[in-house]
């Protein structure tokens, strides 16, 4: 490898890091506006999605070109693909915070239905997932990977018990259904946010083993 390959390469992965950064952002600000019901805290959103969306171009452009002219082999190869699929992942888990964002100014025109524990659990655990998966990229750990994966069930379980909660509380007071539908997305958003975490996770693992272990693959082996 040259050294001016060897510098495209980092160049590709600190924009996706520079990527990953802003997306965790865009969760935290927009988890913010839920908890403390204060549109305010969300106002960054717009902005760094627009960063998001021009990195994912930036990631795209240059992998096609390292393709085109560089002819990777093997890691080098499965590194551009990973690195292309990630910031496919990164800019859905951002469009998943605008989705937040834009359900939360619906809940805001209602009054508090229920404390809220599930909801940022849930938040922190995914963006734990996310942070977790892009070390595991930077540091070519496929055990930490595999370790992000595990958790997606820990974020599908709250979901389910946000849902079940909150289906019980529509049933006994119809007036809430409006603002308990939102906080349903919202859920629903994080869960994504998770899925997309799980996504990178097992990139990784593709990355560093080229192995695939996509819908459950590495499971199915051992059976």
């Amino acid at each position: 490898m040259t050294k001016q390959f060897e510098q495209d390469l980092d160049i590709l992965k600190q924009t996706l890091l520079r990527m990953a950064a802003k997306a965790e952002s865009m969760i935290h600000y927009s988890i913010q506006e839920l908890v403390q019901r204060n549109p305010e805290l969300a106002v960054e959103i717009p902005t760094l999605e627009e960063d998001v969306n021009s990195l994912q171009l930036e990631v795209d452009d240059r992998a096609s070109k390292l393709l085109a002219l560089r002819q990777p082999m093997a890691h080098d190869l499965r590194f551009i693909i990973a690195a292309m699929k990630i910031s496919s992942d990164l800019e859905r888990i951002a469009d998943q915070a605008i989705n937040i964002t834009q359900n939360t100014r619906i809940l805001l025109l209602y009054p508090e239905v229920k404390p809220l524990i599930d909801i940022p659990k849930m938040a922190e655990i995914s963006k734990q997932m996310l942070r977790d998966a892009l070390d595991a990229f930077v540091q070519g750990d496929a055990a930490k990977a595999r370790d992000v994966v595990m958790r997606d069930d820990q974020v599908d379980h709250l979901k389910s018990e946000v849902i079940r909660e909150l289906e019980a509380m529509m049933m006994t007071d119809p007036t809430i259904i409006k603002p308990s539908l939102q906080l349903v997305l919202v859920a629903r958003n994080l869960e994504r946010i998770a899925d997309h975490a799980t996504n990178i996770a097992e990139d990784v693992v593709y990355l560093v083993e080229a192995k695939d272990i996509r819908h459950h693959a590495e499971e199915k082996e051992h059976r």
